[in-house]
């Protein structure tokens, strides 16, 4: 089974593992903010875009984690932790440089919904669990 493990320690990584995580989705309830370790983590159902170019391949999803570290705060806009089955789309990871190497990872979702998560500097993994399974559509997104 091929399997990714990514981790990210500058932009440059993080803009990899946005683009590996577009279109994942994730339940309110699972967000798991863990102050005490600095640490956020979110398991993720993402689309397997790096498969999507393969002949023949069916459009798949992966069971991962998007797991975030020297998290200093977490700040949402638009999320209600009050309705933990509601669905959340990952559209973007970007990061805003603050005082180097410190900064704002925002996760930006459909619905304009957003985590903004300030870090001491960035260190982010990325790591698939288990068996994938097929992707109901493609997910498709305007120009």
């Amino acid at each position: 089974m091929d399997v990714l493990k990514l981790a990210a320690l500058d932009s440059e990584d993080l803009t990899v593992i946005s683009a590996c995580c577009q279109d994942a989705v994730l339940k309110i309830g699972e967000i798991n903010v863990l102050p005490g370790e600095k640490r956020l983590v979110l398991p993720v159902n993402r689309y397997a875009w790096e498969k999507n170019g393969q002949r023949l391949a069916i459009p798949e999803r992966r069971r991962a984690v998007l797991h975030f570290d020297r998290v200093m705060s977490v700040q949402s806009h638009g999320i209600d932790r009050k309705k933990p089955d509601e669905v959340l789309s990952l559209l973007t990871i970007r990061f805003v440089e603050n005082n180097a190497p410190s900064g704002t990872v925002e996760l930006v979702f459909a619905g304009e919904a957003m985590l903004r998560i300030e870090v001491e500097c960035i260190e982010v993994q990325l790591s698939d669990l288990g068996a994938t399974w097929a992707a109901k559509a493609t997910p498709k997104h305007g120009v």
